[in-house]
């Protein structure tokens, strides 16, 4: 059994965390975190686990976080890296699901994040955690930055285009789309039922967070930098990530071929038939992407399309999928929820 403990267990990705690891058959939950609701059930907050998480909320003092074997910070960006040290120093492993460990370069993170970096060393040891491109790295590490949902949804549509160097990486297109859920749990007027229904708006058109974050990833397959135009669309739903790719062809290639056979061996990452349109709701719940590539009207464009559950893949599954790398488990380990439907 793995010991766990969870920082930040009242968002929406901290009980994600908990609904798939009290499934999990070798996680052993010690102690999940919150200041403000320390001695509070966790299932008098989130009914949903009753019977099947048994522990109350501790402060972060007095928490046992260092005889926990993996600690997951599901807290906002700013807290791991405070408190990140001190954990590996004790022998902890860190699965990071904020953005605090993710981009390399530490002034373009302060730039983009509004703050100082308070371990910038630890930066260069973080393992980048997208097991579809890290996985013998994340199985080795101390510490993991779990990736973004949009960058998760984005790399894993543009990375066999890269790798096989056939588009033009210097125009690439990310028009994505997402649920609310992927603003987090705080009250804020955006997310408001009254402004969020019947809905539907672009953000961040100027810039984004995940921007960096993603043109990292994708100039490390390109081996060289690359143009990006990223650009969010908040969507009337609660979960979901949608994300339509373009990019302009260079050569020649069977494009449904070279899909298949580039995640023909990854668990979490399903190509569909060709012609096919992914749904948002195929993956609701569930760690998977699903990428269906397009070449309309025959042209040098080619059109990925990409869904995951920003919730899932997007965040507390992927990190899941991380710890089953880090402690040897089976990648499917708690992780083979079929998705929900309707």
């Amino acid at each position: 059994m793995v010991r766990i403990g969870i920082v930040g267990g009242t968002g929406y990705t901290g009980v994600e965390l908990l609904r798939l690891l009290a499934q999990h058959p070798e996680a052993e939950l010690l102690c999940i975190t919150s200041r403000k609701e320390a001695g509070m059930p966790v299932a008098d907050m989130f009914p949903s686990l009753r019977g099947r998480v048994d522990l109350a909320f501790s402060d972060p003092q007095a928490a046992p976080l260092g005889a926990c074997e993996v600690v997951f910070f599901a807290t906002p960006n700013g807290i791991a890296m405070e408190q990140t040290r001190a954990l590996l120093d004790a022998g902890v492993r860190v699965i990071d699901l904020a953005a605090d460990f993710r981009i390399r370069d530490v002034a373009v993170w302060e730039q983009w994040y509004g703050m100082r970096h308070a371990c910038p060393a630890l930066v260069q040891e973080a393992v980048y955690g997208l097991p579809e491109v890290n996985r013998e790295a994340i199985r080795g590490a101390r510490l993991v930055a779990n990736p973004g949902c949009y960058p998760t949804a984005v790399q894993l549509g543009f990375l066999p285009l890269i790798e096989a160097g056939v588009v033009d990486v210097g125009m690439l297109i990310a028009d994505a789309k997402s649920g609310v859920s992927g603003a987090g749990r705080k009250a804020e007027v955006h997310t408001l039922f009254a402004e969020a229904s019947d809905n539907f708006k672009a953000y961040g058109v100027a810039g984004h967070r995940h921007l960096p974050e993603i043109c990292q990833g994708l100039a490390r397959a390109a081996g060289a930098p690359v143009g990006l135009t990223f650009v969010p669309h908040l969507t009337p739903m609660i979960r979901g990530i949608h994300a339509t790719l373009y990019a302009r062809l260079t050569r020649e290639v069977d494009l449904q071929s070279l899909f298949a056979t580039r995640y023909q061996n990854e668990p979490f990452v399903d190509v569909l038939p060709a012609g096919s349109h992914p749904e948002t709701r195929s993956v609701r719940s569930a760690n998977t992407c699903r990428l269906a590539v397009h070449r309309p009207q025959g042209g040098d464009t080619v059109v990925v399309l990409s869904v995951i559950d920003n919730l899932v893949k997007g965040a507390s599954g992927q990190a899941v999928h991380n710890m089953n790398l880090m402690f040897g488990l089976p990648e499917r380990t708690g992780l083979d929820h079929l998705p929900l439907m309707p």
